[in-house]
């Protein structure tokens, strides 16, 4: 069983920037598609991004701002996140093995998740 551990979060005002990060339990980068949801209060988990084979997608919401990185043999993934808007507050999930399921994307794995906050 894959156990991702997050964390990173934290209040920031418009503008700024957060990085979060990801730990892995056992070797999943060369396994799995490996990547960031988010979830707002009151809303469904998002897709953020994701990273497989040494290449990054990204939601239309955050390209150009957000970047995903992975040091496999480190077993560790971060999302550096700039330029943040308050619509970008959210708590953020480490996911592994993300697959599209017919409706949307989703993962198997899950981390507990980040509290990401952005004040105007």
């Amino acid at each position: 069983q894959v156990q991702l551990v997050d964390s990173g979060g934290g209040l920031v005002q418009a503008g700024g920037s957060l990085r979060l990060s990801c730990a892995a339990s056992e070797r999943t980068f060369s396994s799995y598609a490996m990547g960031w949801f988010r979830q707002a209060p009151g809303k469904g988990r998002d897709f953020v991004a994701r990273w497989r084979s040494g290449t990054a997608y990204y939601a239309d919401s955050v390209k150009g701002r957000f970047t995903i990185s992975v040091d496999s043999p480190k077993n560790t993934m971060w999302l550096q996140m700039n330029g943040l808007k308050p619509e970008d507050t959210a708590r953020y999930y480490c996911a592994g093995s993300i697959y599209y399921n017919g409706n949307n994307w989703t993962a198997t794995y899950w981390g507990q998740g980040t509290q990401v906050t952005v004040s105007s």
